[in-house]
């Protein structure tokens, strides 16, 4: 324990004695936060939208007042013709083209029926099928309105009605940072352990240090928990300060779940990462291959981590290597105690994956971690 106090202060004067360190460590994971969950947003609102009105009618007229006060359309342009409008999607100006046919209401009293025409610029595929399910939702919406307007008061009172009201779980609002926050507050912990760890042992290598290290008596077990210690610290208080400072002062995310359990899996998850970080390092001969294999590690923890996209809606092969990736795990925990109070019996298959992870990263680099050239 003496030689590790001893290492352990020799690690944290070095860290924050790099001035240049210090705000990546603890100011830029704290403006992500800030900023990526508002950015961050699958929500799709103000979409462009240009109606052609050949009608002019008093139902055309409560149609498009009652797309516009939706909130998730914004009118681009009221057009005489359909190439007018055509010409807006083409200059990247409108998302959506509405058309509505001559005698609209005349055919819609008569006949009972009537068709509207809806082009839709899908290059971006989400936005177009979103912004066309918000469209068909008020047009139906719209319809029905009709519906109960034409139905005769005698009949209406005596018809049976069913009302369906709808109970939201776990984010009663729809609250988007809600859902997003804990999912990147995991990624920054992540991105900044992962990549400090691993330049820790490439810049005794670089500077020269290494060799003096190498000559004493320290063990390689030793020098692993020096180097892993200082940063499992770090990443626990990078944690807190986003999940009871950011997270509840900024976003007034409040967490239901037991927070003793949550912490201890971040323990454990800190270990698991920080084992790859070093194990990256000892296999990398200066900071910039460090940096390159960590992003490449980083960004496919990023990407298939159900962080943005669920993992269910992933093909096969996607969903295997999301299976291998801690990030994916300790999200799936993040969101499951923070917004529904899960409690051990829920995540105890988490605790098991990422507890093989630890073991697995650190008997790795202490077995590849060589005293002698």
């Amino acid at each position: 324990m003496k030689t590790l106090r001893f290492l352990l202060v020799k690690e944290f004067k070095q860290i924050f004695r790099n001035r240049s360190l210090l705000p990546v460590i603890f100011v830029m994971p704290v403006i992500q936060l800030l900023i990526m969950p508002l950015a961050a947003n699958y929500e799709v609102k103000n979409i462009n939208i240009s109606i052609v009105d050949h009608d002019h009618s008093s139902y055309s007229q409560k149609l498009i007042s009652k797309i516009t006060a939706s909130g998730y359309f914004k009118l681009a342009g009221y057009c005489d013709s359909y190439n007018q409008a055509f010409k807006q999607i083409e200059n990247d100006q409108a998302d959506l083209i509405l058309e509505i046919p001559h005698d609209f209401e005349k055919k819609l009293v008569r006949e009972n029926k009537q068709q509207l025409f809806i082009a839709i610029n899908a290059i971006n595929g989400t936005k177009a099928g979103l912004g066309g399910s918000y469209l068909a939702a008020i047009i139906a919406g719209f319809n029905n309105g009709i519906r109960i307007d034409w139905l005769q008061p005698q009949r209406f009172s005596q018809s049976p009605v069913i009302e369906v009201t709808a109970s939201n779980w776990f984010n009663t609002f729809l609250y988007y940072p809600f859902f997003m926050v804990p999912g990147i507050l995991v990624v920054l912990v992540t991105m900044v352990c992962t990549y400090m760890c691993s330049l820790n042992i490439v810049k005794e290598k670089e500077v020269g240090t290494i060799e003096q290290i190498n000559v004493t008596p320290i063990k390689k077990y030793h020098f692993i928990l020096g180097k892993l210690i200082p940063f499992w610290v770090i990443g626990i208080f990078v944690f807190s300060v986003g999940l009871f400072v950011v997270g509840r002062l900024v976003y007034g995310i409040v967490p239901v779940g037991n927070i003793p359990l949550l912490y201890a899996f971040l323990s454990l998850y800190l270990v698991a990462l920080l084992g790859l970080g070093l194990l990256i390092s000892t296999y990398s001969e200066t900071q910039q291959q460090a940096m390159s294999v960590a992003f490449f590690f980083i960004m496919i923890f990023l990407l298939m981590s159900g962080l943005f996209t669920p993992v269910d809606s992933m093909p096969s092969w996607a969903r295997t290597i999301a299976a291998f990736n801690p990030v994916t795990y300790f999200i799936e925990v993040m969101r499951m105690v923070v917004l529904k109070g899960s409690g051990f019996s829920d995540v105890k298959y988490q605790f098991l994956i990422i507890t093989a992870f630890a073991i697995f990263f650190n008997t790795w680099a202490i077995l590849n971690y060589k005293k002698t050239s």
